[in-house]
């Protein structure tokens, strides 16, 4: 059968990604395939991509393996050579896979005849754009948790500081959250030269509303 399928590319190579060790199969021209084991440091991964340029490597495919492909595209795209992500499920769905043919040649005969789709891998400047974005997000999302957490904690102890102040996280909340935690009886003064001048609740209702009981929870690691 695959004597009969039109050869796309005569020079490719096939890589099964894992989290410690690259197997990576090369198809010559001369149909020759070679298997060699490659670690996953980055020397190891530029001694891959040295010794594919040095055997003249038209292509390269791999599966996209959770996030183990992604220092290996980065070296192939610093280094100039084309390189294919697809989807495992899809290479998968491909009848005609032999059972003593490891990941690595399949994925290379694959790629040899053209029948693998390549996944959509934006380029460096969008990567890096997408990773800042996905660290920001995550950012906002834990600060969020933090101040819902510090919410729930303060009701708990029947503080009604939000009552007072719109933005819990803000300068004059901290002022005030910090009164409550280090000083046992709080005075009128102390509350007045914590919060901020243009808070429209007074002193007194301030104090009322800082009133409460708490229990202190210490953490240890141990």
């Amino acid at each position: 059968m695959e004597a009969n399928m039109e050869v796309v590319y005569e020079r490719v190579c096939g890589i099964d990604v894992h989290k410690k060790e690259i197997v990576a199969c090369l198809i010559t021209g001369q149909r020759k395939a070679v298997t060699k084991k490659f670690g996953t440091l980055t020397k190891e991964l530029r001694e891959m991509a040295a010794w594919l340029k040095e055997e003249r490597g038209q292509i390269i495919a791999m599966e996209s393996t959770g996030s183990y492909w992604k220092p290996l595209y980065n070296i192939f795209e610093l280094e100039g050579m084309e390189a294919m992500v697809v989807n495992a499920q899809h290479m998968r769905a491909i009848p005609g896979r032999k059972t003593d043919v490891n990941d690595a040649q399949w994925i290379a005969k694959l790629l040899r005849h053209g029948l693998l789709k390549a996944s959509f891998i934006p380029d460096k400047e969008q990567r890096e754009y997408r990773e800042l974005t996905r660290y920001r997000n995550s950012r906002i999302e834990e600060r969020a948790r933090e101040n819902n957490r510090l919410q729930k904690m303060l009701e708990g102890a029947n503080i009604k500081l939000s009552d007072k102040i719109s933005d819990i996280t803000s300068q004059s909340a901290n002022n005030l959250i910090r009164l409550v935690i280090e000083q046992e009886e709080l005075s009128a003064e102390q509350v007045a030269n914590a919060r901020h001048n243009r808070c429209k609740s007074s002193v007194e209702e301030f104090l009322d509303a800082m009133t409460g009981i708490y229990i202190a929870v210490t953490t240890r690691v141990i």
